[in-house]
This record gives structure tokens, C-alpha cells and sequence, in this order.
């Protein structure tokens, strides 16, 4: 076993990965940039290396830096976490080049399902479905001939891309050129890589992964689904184990199962990856892509399954075999994660960076919090506004959003905006808990809700004042008020203007 390893990433998932490294006694090695230098994950570590300044291009994306930090500290082996280089095959490689260990599956299997079109290529040729759409990029034309054979509405989306960068839906033909030249100009930036392919667009589908390890003798299982389908601009926010379709269909979860194994095994992953599907109307589901690492919502899978992903990888990656079979996999119980960010809900979630001038984290039975802040730390503008990620298990679906109603409600972030109301009404809305979800879940949510529209400025003067008022009273006091009626403004959504 490892005797130390590296985290190439920052935030909660470090973090979570140096917690279980400190209870499998490896040490941990830290890195970070000039705007992470006073982070969790920095304080956490056994040890920290500087890898460059604030912009990722120059520090978390530097593999070079990475791989230098690696070896001046000693260490064995790195973890990628997700995002920045965990999905990069040139990394995988050099890690590997310098005698490091990369806790992920082969280069040559992120390569293979790094590229949507290749991934698509091989899922076909494993006999998993996809959804009619072309094997490579195509250009504006080209997209249009298949459009005009296929019908609107289509989706374009980017060969290198993931999160939603690069995705556009085009609803009929004068809309289409303007469509690819912008998705393209966006994967280009996000991805390096400009190409972009095209598929018809299912409507409504529910987004569901089937979460795989392999170890590298060639075992592999599955370990149950996950359903992503609460989703804003292509990016999950709420995830639960199990899936409120599959629950009750155990066939459509075995052959999911199954297909997510077999195209797993046609590109010769081993390590944790995931397998994403997506489901119509008619129960019929179609590949998606594959994500070859950790996932953000890895949580709500230890919480129903018992096991330690993260461990399990580092297992893998030493060269041990899986531990069970797929008869030995069980799901028990319910989990649902809530992705916290610092964002504002009521701008189209538009990030909102600053110092968090007070915390206060739930906790109680069946809550988990994985989280990277603190407070008095200041929340960067340069990444991911993503802070931690709330997750909750309870025997049933109806009391895991119970419990993760309450520990939100418990849950409070001063100093900056962040979503903590906005999921309380989404998880007590009447089509969630009734389990009816598709990828547009949100915006229909707000089309029934009407709770974030732009407030009138007498109300948002009102709202200051009382806020102004409360914070008065409790310097005056040194207690924190607990203003009246303050469950009707949360009620609509604005209970980061009263902090």
C-alpha cells in the first residue's frame, strides 16, 4: 500500500479524499494556488505544495507542476479527484512516465472515453442503446442534413466537452448555423477542441448513471444507480440512490447494469467510473457518455451501499482485487445529495464569490456533510462556486426528503448568496417528492413556482431594512434574532437577504 499520495484538486473532494488517506494511515500532500492558500484542503493536509497562481491554466491544470510537486514530497501515487485533470489522458500517461501511480483507470481508457463520438462508438459495438446521432464532428451542413433526416428538435454538443459547455438545443433550422458556430466557439474555449457533433434530442428524458469499478484482473459489478435528472443549465444539483424509476423496475435496473458493464469492459476500464444514461417516456434508455473518475454525487452510493469509493480506488490503483461480487451488492435504504454552491438562485445562478462571515452546518441522524469552507474564508471567483455537498440517508425516499428538508433548514451561510433556499422548495415541491423528474425539472419548477422572479424595489428595500433592523438588534443583544415570519421569506426564497 501507498505510504503517500498526492491530491491533484482542492476544495471538499480534497478533502474527502485525505479523510479516508488519514484512516488507511497514507499521508496526504496538498496543492494549491495563490488563491487556495489559506483553504481547508491546505490546512487539512500532512503537507503542501504550491503549484502556481490564481487562474487553474497555471496551477491545477499545470501537469508539470503536478507531477514535480509529486516528486519533491515523496510521494507514490495521485488521486485527480474530479474536474481539472481527472478525465485527462496526458496526465494518466504521465504519471505513469514518471512512476507515480494515477488512482483512475488507463490513459488509453479515459482516451477512448474522453471523446463522445468514440464513446459512442463503443457502446454501440458492446450492443449498449444510443440515441440516433452521428459517430464524429460534423460541421454546420452537415448537422443540418441530419436534422433534416431526423427531424427537431436536436441537440449539438461538443466531441471534447462535459458540465453543459458546448451544448446547444435547436428547435428548428434557422436557428441551427448560429447554434453550432457558438457551441463550437465555447467547446473550443473550455475544451481546446472545437467539434462538435449532433443527436436528436430526446424530450423529457430522466438522467440516470449506473456507478462501475473494476479492478485490474478484469472483475467488474455495478453498484446501483444514481438519478441526476435535477439539473440547472446541464449541471446535476440534486442526486438520490436509488432512482425513483428504478426502485420498483428491477429488471430496467439489471439491464442498465449490464449494459453499463459491458461498455465499461469494451474499453478496458478498471478503477471507479460511471456509466450515464438517458430514460424517455417509454422506460427506454439510451447511452450517454461515460465520466472515467470519481463523481461529485459519489456520496448518496456509500451511503445505500456501505462502501468507501474513494477507498476502494486507492485499493484498485495498489493492485488489489475487488473485494465482492455483484451478488454481494446491495442497496439499502434512501440517500439524496444537494450540491451547495455560492451562487445566486434568483440570477440565473449566477456565482457569487466573497467572505463567509458565518456558518452554521447541520448535522444530526443520517446527515453527511462533505464541505471545503469555513467560516472567515473567502470564496474565490476563479473556480467552481461548488462549497460542499449535503447529503442525507433514510430508510425510505419520503423521509430522506424529510431529513434533507430539516438539515437544510439548519444549514445557514452568511456573507454570501448560495442555494440552501432554493433547494428546500424544490425538495418540497409536490412533482419531486412525487418522484417526477426529467432534465428540465427546474425550469418548469419556476415556471410553477414563480418564486424567483425579480423582486419590486419597494420589496427589496422592505428587505433590507428588516435585515438592517435584525443585525441592529443583535449587536444591541449579542444574540442572533430569530425575526417573525422569517419561514415566509424563506418560503420565497430569499433568506440570504435577511443575513
Amino acid at each position: 500500500m501507498f505510504r503517500k499520495v498526492l491530491i491533484a484538486n482542492r476544495g471538499e473532494i480534497a478533502v474527502r479524499v485525505m479523510r479516508t488517506l488519514r484512516e488507511m494511515g497514507i499521508a496526504s500532500v496538498a496543492v494549491y494556488s495563490d488563491a487556495d492558500r489559506a483553504s481547508l484542503h491546505v490546512r487539512m493536509a500532512d503537507e503542501a505544495a504550491h503549484v502556481g497562481p490564481a487562474a487553474s491554466s497555471e496551477s491545477y491544470l499545470r501537469i508539470d507542476r503536478i507531477i514535480d510537486a509529486a516528486r519533491k514530497h515523496g510521494a507514490e501515487a495521485i488521486h485527480p479527484g474530479y474536474g481539472f485533470l481527472s478525465e485527462n489522458a496526458e496526465f494518466a500517461a504521465a504519471c505513469q512516465s514518471a512512476g507515480l501511480t494515477f488512482i483512475g483507470p488507463s490513459a488509453q481508457s479515459i482516451r477512448s472515453m474522453g471523446s463522445k463520438t468514440a464513446a459512442r462508438k463503443i457502446a454501440v459495438a458492446a450492443g449498449a442503446p444510443v440515441a440516433p446521432g452521428t459517430d464524429r464532428g460534423v460541421s454546420f451542413e452537415e448537422a443540418r442534413d441530419f436534422a433534416r433526416t431526423h427531424g427537431y428538435p436536436v441537440l449539438l454538443k461538443a466531441v471534447a466537452g462535459g458540465g453543459g459547455k458546448g451544448m446547444r438545443r435547436v428547435d428548428r433550422e434557422a436557428d441551427l448555423e448560429a447554434a453550432h458556430r457558438n457551441a463550437s466557439s465555447e467547446a473550443a474555449s473550455a475544451f481546446g477542441n472545437p467539434e462538435m457533433y449532433v443527436e436528436k434530442l430526446i424530450e423529457r428524458p430522466r438522467h440516470i448513471e449506473i456507478q462501475v469499478l473494476g479492478d485490474q484482473s478484469g472483475n467488474m459489478v455495478h453498484l446501483g444507480e444514481r438519478e441526476c435528472s435535477v439539473q440547472r443549465r446541464h449541471q446535476k444539483v440534486i442526486e438520490e440512490c436509488p432512482s425513483p424509476l428504478l426502485a420498483h423496475d428491477p429488471d430496467l435496473r439489471n439491464a442498465m447494469g449490464e449494459a453499463a458493464i459491458k461498455a465499461a469492459r469494451a474499453a478496458g476500464y478498471y478503477n471507479a467510473g460511471t456509466v450515464e444514461f438517458l430514460v424517455d417516456a417509454h422506460r427506454r434508455f439510451y447511452f450517454l457518455e461515460m465520466n472515467t473518475r470519481l463523481q461529485v454525487e459519489h456520496p448518496v452510493t456509500e451511503l445505500v451501499t456501505g462502501l468507501d469509493l474513494v477507498r476502494l480506488q486507492i485499493e484498485i490503483a495498489a493492485g488489489a482485487a475487488l473485494p465482492f461480487t455483484q451478488q454481494d451488492v446491495s442497496l439499502r435504504g434512501w440517500a439524496i445529495e444537494c450540491r451547495i454552491y455560492a451562487e445566486d438562485p434568483a440570477q440565473n445562478f449566477l456565482p457569487f464569490p466573497g467572505k463567509i462571515v458565518r456558518l452554521a452546518e447541520p448535522a444530526g441522524p443520517g446527515v453527511r456533510l462533505d464541505s471545503g469552507v469555513y467560516e472567515g474564508w473567502t470564496v474565490p471567483m476563479d473556480y467552481d462556486p461548488l462549497l460542499a455537498k449535503l447529503a442525507v440517508w433514510a430508510p425510505t425516499r419520503a423521509h430522506a426528503t424529510a431529513r434533507a428538508v430539516r438539515a437544510l433548514s439548519e444549514y445557514h451561510v452568511g456573507g454570501i448568496r448560495c442555494n440552501i433556499g432554493f433547494f428546500r422548495r424544490i425538495l418540497e415541491d409536490a412533482e419531486f417528492r412525487a418522484g417526477n423528474l426529467h432534465t428540465g425539472f427546474i425550469e418548469e419548477f419556476f415556471e410553477r413556482s414563480k418564486i424567483l422572479e425579480s423582486a419590486a424595489p419597494p420589496e427589496v428595500e422592505a428587505v433590507a431594512a428588516l435585515a438592517a433592523a435584525f443585525h441592529a438588534a443583535a449587536q444591541n443583544s449579542g444574540a442572533e434574532p430569530r425575526p417573525a415570519g422569517r419561514s415566509e421569506w424563506l418560503a420565497a426564497g430569499r433568506d440570504e437577504l435577511l443575513r
